[in-house]
């Protein structure tokens, strides 16, 4: 896209980045037909996206390794998912550097089919939160309830910022949201299309402000918002509830509320991936007769058969009894086991009675694995 060699240094890339930017700029093709705007507007697009994954090193990493499936994409690029403002927003330093119009965007949306006639829509921040969950949650999902405190839009102007609810239309820009002016530039004297300073780009003025929002249209309050968070999260996961972030000045469109899960450590049980570890530790008599014991489950405790002379280190496996692994439609498509792994209790003090048990059983055939006998006699000889 940007025709620059896989080895290419961020300098070549951004210089290539700049010619291909200068080329396709919207400021060089107002007067242009609809097909060559919309011809122009995909090249430019993709030049920012080429040049947004290229400049950043992790990012450029992944795509020398996996192509466009690192960057999350399907095999190919395509132009539609990319939105012009996102771009000046991103890049808006560069376009300025180079003479090529404000960052804010100005009517460039306009000039390639943007809402309302090129009026700019206003769009409240996202909002990010911290949500606790338990592994029984993991396990079957949760709604929760959470209280934050953001920008909601005014209740006694309902969001339109005039107290009387009357939006006249902006004598500036005549509604349009944008005006053009004429420049000098490198290329000779070229149009350039501005957001209206009068009504910020919205058409629309407001001639008496709600006194409680001062004609903004947002007030900070509180709100309860319900959150569905699915089964399978795990820490560090971050779901996205559309439009309930900040709500935007007059109207415009609110913008997301961004959930980051954090796990609550469970009192008995280790997660690793889908599945569950429970370390259990058997007594010296429990190991070597075998016998029943109780391990915990997140659906209560189970009962586990330990077989007779079950060894430090061994792993038992219940299967089905971790989380549930859950694709992007929702559906489990896996379940976790439940890993038990085994050590033995060594008691550090006993009684008098209990090492004359010991003793005794210290002098049995059966005390010590197959060959120790032997191999002490060995080394008792060699050394002495």
């Amino acid at each position: 896209m940007l025709g620059v060699a896989k080895n290419a240094t961020p300098d070549d890339i951004k210089k290539a980045y700049k010619k291909l930017a200068l080329q396709y700029h919207p400021d060089r093709h107002v007067n242009d037909s609809e097909a060559d705007k919309k011809a122009a507007e995909d090249k430019f697009k993709e030049a920012a996206e080429a040049y947004e994954v290229l400049s950043d090193p992790q990012k450029r990493q992944r795509y020398d390794q996996f192509g466009f499936a690192g960057m999350g994409g399907a095999g190919g690029f395509s132009a539609e998912n990319i939105d012009l403002s996102d771009i000046f927003s991103h890049f808006g330093d560069l376009f300025e550097s180079w003479g090529m119009g404000s960052s804010s965007g100005g009517g460039f949306s306009s000039f390639f089919g943007g809402s309302g006639g090129g009026q700019r829509v206003r769009r409240g921040n996202n909002l990010r939160v911290k949500v606790k969950v338990t592994l029984e949650e993991v396990a079957t999902g949760v709604e929760k309830k959470i209280k934050v405190r953001k920008a909601v839009a005014c209740p006694h102007c309902h969001g339109t910022g005039s107290a009387d609810g009357v939006m006249n239309t902006c004598p500036t820009c005549k509604g349009k949201g944008r005006v053009t002016r004429m420049r000098q530039s490198i290329f000779g004297q070229m149009q350039q299309v501005e957001i209206c300073p009068d009504c910020e780009g919205e058409g629309k003025v407001i001639t008496t402000p709600c006194p409680h929002c001062h004609g903004e249209g947002v007030v900070r309050d509180e709100e309860v918002i319900t959150i569905q968070i699915p089964a399978g999260v795990a820490e560090g996961m971050e779901l996205t509830i559309p439009s309930k972030g900040n709500a935007a000045p007059r109207g415009g469109i609110p913008g997301n509320l961004l959930v980051l899960i954090e796990e609550e450590q469970h009192p008995d049980l280790v997660r690793e991936g889908n599945d569950l570890v429970y370390n259990l530790l058997l007594s010296v008599p429990t190991a070597t007769l075998g016998g029943q014991i109780e391990v915990p489950t997140l659906q209560g405790k189970v009962k586990v058969p330990i077989s007779a002379g079950t060894q430090p280190g061994r792993v038992l496996r219940l299967r089905g009894k971790g989380l549930p692994q859950i694709d992007g439609y929702g559906r489990k498509i896996a379940q976790g086991d439940l890993l038990i792994n085994i050590s033995v209790y060594i008691p550090e003090k006993l009684t008098k009675e209990e090492k004359e048990w010991m003793t005794r059983f210290q002098q049995s055939p059966n005390a010590a694995p197959s060959g120790y006998h032997d191999k002490r006699s060995f080394f008792k000889n060699l050394f002495g």
